[in-house]
């Protein structure tokens, strides 16, 4: 009767032992560029004025100092308005170019400016190193189900 109690007793340790690893274990996004990231932060920017791009800009160089450019993957996905953040000529061109050195990317969504496009009849030119999304949100939406945090400054 003890050999069993002491089994019994072992298996549920070895129950709680899982229950509780199994809750601090996370799906946390694969990151190519960073393999060692431990944080996953996704940037919005829907809007153009350049109070917010300059936020979003210190946000991500804040954060790159504060957690060191190897331990988080940072990513600014711009649509609407935000787009002209990544114009070839924004006056934040090198500011910008010195986070991408860093490891942060920036997308752009190419459905706003397809509509740019199409409303001005000229396309702007883009920072030549964006990485362009078909729309968006969408993209944000996928990165979010991946295990990113949103954060819109």
């Amino acid at each position: 009767m003890n050999r069993n109690l002491f089994a019994g007793s072992m298996a549920a340790l070895l129950g709680l032992v899982l229950l509780v690893g199994a809750g601090t274990l996370r799906a946390e996004p694969m990151s190519e560029s960073k393999p060692f990231a431990e944080k996953f932060l996704l940037l919005q920017l829907s809007d153009g004025e350049e109070e917010k791009q300059n936020k979003v800009l210190s946000v991500a160089g804040n954060l790159l100092e504060y957690y060191g450019p190897d331990s988080i993957d940072i990513e600014v996905t711009t649509f609407g308005p935000g787009v002209r953040l990544m114009y070839a000529d924004n006056s934040r061109r090198e500011r910008i170019s010195s986070l991408m050195a860093q490891g942060v990317r920036f997308t752009v969504c190419m459905n706003t400016i397809n509509t740019i496009e199409r409303d001005t009849g000229k396309r702007p030119e883009l920072h030549p190193e964006i990485i362009p999304v078909d729309v968006g949100v969408a993209h944000i939406l996928d990165e979010v189900e991946k295990g990113y945090v949103l954060v819109r400054p």
